[in-house]
């Protein structure tokens, strides 16, 4: 919207991570140089902490980038999981084939046992990097400690980054853990930007983004030591209140950010409560810090701006719970084919027939769907997400989506991604299942994509200040199961100015961006979090 009035090509605070925009601070140099250090290491623990937004997941994402080719890496993105499930997780992420059902976790560990002395004699290294480490129970990292006992007379088999948020030190610290704290062979702490690397961080950004070198003139000193002390040198506050900070200078035809619209954006982004408050206090409300493990998803994700389509109208359809995973098992472990369209199907169908494997998903028989996608959708209770993002993003959002792909003359064809697996995915493509390079499949496509997502009870449209009735309460209740506080009672709720604090900081926590607006990709996110019985993305690979 203000890219225009300032001469910008393109939107400079955005919280996806493109790679253009990167700014690699001297911490968080120092913090990728703890982690390539620790994988080269023999082994054992490696800790990187900071707080929510500091940029763990940037220096995570820029170590797989970097990392050597004869290490096996293991991803774990959700880490509230039991000891039988991370082993099986951990199964999944090296693609170890496993029995369907996790049964007893020895079976587990021989099974990562043997996968670790196998790798370690042809010469190669694993590597496992939890994220969000602050949510793993005791139980589960005694687990972890067990899984590094297994080594050879130089080295430990398996490697273990742990990133986390500060107070996973304080877990540390207890007694029953000292030996696995004994075991942390390198920790870093990543701070929040200091005055100096914001001026430059900012100036980093708006270059990118063709304001050239006119930073200054943009943001004076003494807004630049505002948004400092109200952001907390945190790299994700930072963007959000730039970029509300931006649209109210464009909003009002000026030409520099003023202290009374920093501070005016930052009332809009935290509440009347917060808006003068360092970044380093925690969120105005309790229990925030249990949304944090889905922070890593944006970081792998790319979460962008939603696009909302078909604006969903009164609908008294209700669903059946349906099948929430796409049955792909069988299909696991089948080799990689190469991405194109199969030749005894008419590709002129591929439409059609992509959104009909969608629908039969999430339980529904769209014989009679007609060509409105998004309408036949919304008479069952369900909204339309269409956008342009990342496979990261899919996954973050964790629903099977209409992919648009296109061939080697450039002609578009359709399919559905059911499943995910690291190197691999499983799409869908007129009625069959095809398990497919991740790499080949990025190349192919330009990042378009449809979801499905269910609405709230008495949905109307996206909810806002001010709203009331079935969905409102809705929102209170899956805001309380997400925070794991208590239910609220039943009665009457209004999305008043403390709701939409609680909305703008989950969204924050989220990775999502924080416009206390409650719309498809904050519903996704609430649903997934809360338990809903929804479809999936399943993870195959054994």
């Amino acid at each position: 919207m203000y890219n225009e009035y300032f001469g910008l090509r393109e939107t400079p605070f955005s919280i996806a991570p493109d790679p253009r925009y990167l700014y690699m601070s001297e911490k968080h140099r120092e913090a990728l140089a703890h982690l390539v250090y620790g994988v080269g290491s023999q082994g054992g623990f490696v800790l990187l902490t900071g707080e929510v937004g500091t940029g763990k997941t940037t220096v995570c994402r820029c170590l797989l980038e970097q990392i050597p080719g004869d290490c096996e890496v293991a991803f774990v993105l959700n880490p509230k999981l039991s000891s039988l499930e991370l082993l099986a997780t951990i199964c999944d992420e090296f693609e170890i084939a496993r029995p369907a059902e996790n049964g007893r976790g020895k079976i587990l560990i021989d099974l990562i046992n043997t996968y670790l002395l196998n790798t370690h004699a042809s010469g190669r290294r694993a590597v496992l990097i939890i994220d969000e480490a602050q949510n793993l129970s005791v139980e589960v990292l005694e687990q972890l400690r067990l899984l590094t006992n297994l080594e050879t007379d130089r080295c430990k088999l398996l490697q273990v980054i742990l990133l986390a948020q500060p107070e996973f030190n304080d877990l540390l610290a207890r007694p029953e853990m000292r030996q696995l704290a004994q075991r942390i062979t390198a920790r870093y702490h990543l701070g929040s930007l200091t005055l100096t690397e914001l001026d430059a961080y900012l100036s980093h950004r708006l270059q990118v983004a063709g304001l050239g070198s006119l930073r200054r003139d943009l943001f004076p000193g003494r807004s630049l030591r505002l948004l400092h002390r109200l952001s907390g040198g945190i790299p994700r506050l930072i963007n959000v209140l730039c970029d509300r900070a931006l649209l109210g200078t464009y909003v009002r035809e000026q030409s520099v950010v003023t202290t009374a619209i920093l501070r005016q954006a930052a009332k809009e982004v935290f509440g009347e409560s917060r808006q003068v408050r360092s970044a380093h206090r925690r969120l105005p409300w309790r229990g925030v810090m249990a949304f944090a493990l889905v922070v890593a998803g944006v970081a792998f994700a790319g979460v962008y701006r939603q696009v909302l389509v078909a604006p969903p109208s009164a609908s008294s359809s209700s669903l059946q719970t349906p099948q929430v995973e796409a049955s792909v098992s069988d299909n696991s472990l089948a080799e990689a084919v190469p991405l194109r369209w199969p030749p005894d199907i008419d590709r002129a169908n591929s439409e059609e027939l992509a959104f009909s494997s969608l629908f039969r998903l999430w339980g529904l028989d769209d014989s009679q769907r007609g060509a409105d996608i998004c309408g036949f959708a919304d008479q069952n209770g369900l909204g339309c997400l269409r956008g342009r993002d990342s496979l990261r993003t899919l996954a973050f959002l964790d629903r099977p989506a209409v992919l648009a792909i296109y061939d080697e003359a450039g002609a578009p064809y359709f399919a559905t991604l059911v499943a995910t697996s690291g190197a691999q995915a499983t799409l869908d493509m007129g009625g069959a299942l095809y398990a497919v390079d991740v790499a080949e499949l990025q190349r192919r496509w330009q990042g378009e994509f449809t979801l499905l997502w269910r609405y709230p009870p008495g949905y109307r449209g996206v909810l806002r200040r001010g709203d009331a009735g079935a969905p409102v309460q809705w929102l209170a209740r899956k805001l309380a199961l997400a925070a794991g506080e208590a239910l609220p009672e039943e009665g009457t709720y209004r999305f008043d100015e403390k709701m939409a604090a609680r909305v703008r900081a989950f969204q924050l926590s989220a990775g999502l961006e924080p416009d206390g607006l409650v719309g498809a990709r904050t519903l996704v996110r609430l649903n997934s979090l809360t338990g809903e019985a929804v479809p999936v993305l399943e993870r195959t690979g054994g």
